[in-house]
């Protein structure tokens, strides 16, 4: 499998939650990035029935920081795809960490140290740019519930 542009879509921040710290440091430089090019470049991997953020912690408190709605995500069934496989980094503390923990960790109030889980995923996620206007706003409703 293969990941494509097509496989990004728009995920509310709000619905998104996070199992690891992230390091000051670098998110600040991410930071400035982001806002030289004026856009994301790189989805971030989620789990589509939790919301659980798998890769990309420093975009998504970048998000936050610059109140954004939206964020690009490749949503994957984290607990039924055996090709999204799980790690941890050297000196986190942990000698292993299972796919449940990460998502308990992510439905909880806790979260886990900075670098302490490490996904290998099957594919590279597709190159995009996704200007930090379209992200700045949510979609106006259309369908029977809009008013």
């Amino acid at each position: 499998m293969s990941w494509a542009e097509d496989d990004v879509q728009l995920v509310p921040v709000a619905w998104l939650k996070v199992h690891e710290e992230i390091k000051p440091k670098n998110r600040d430089k991410l930071l400035e990035m982001t806002k030289k090019w004026g856009g994301y470049t790189k989805p971030l991997i989620v789990d589509k029935r939790t919301g659980a953020i798998l890769d990309g912690h420093h975009r998504h408190s970048i998000a936050v920081l610059l109140g954004l709605k939206r964020v690009p995500a490749v949503c994957v069934d984290y607990l039924e795809d055996d090709s999204i496989q799980l790690g941890v980094w050297p000196a986190c503390g942990l000698d292993s960490l299972t796919k449940q923990e990460v998502i308990a960790m992510s439905l909880s109030d806790e979260v886990f140290p900075p670098k302490t889980s490490r996904h290998t995923l099957p594919d590279e996620t597709p190159p995009i740019f996704v200007p930090l206007e379209t992200l700045a706003v949510l979609p106006p409703l259309t369908g029977p519930d809009a008013s």
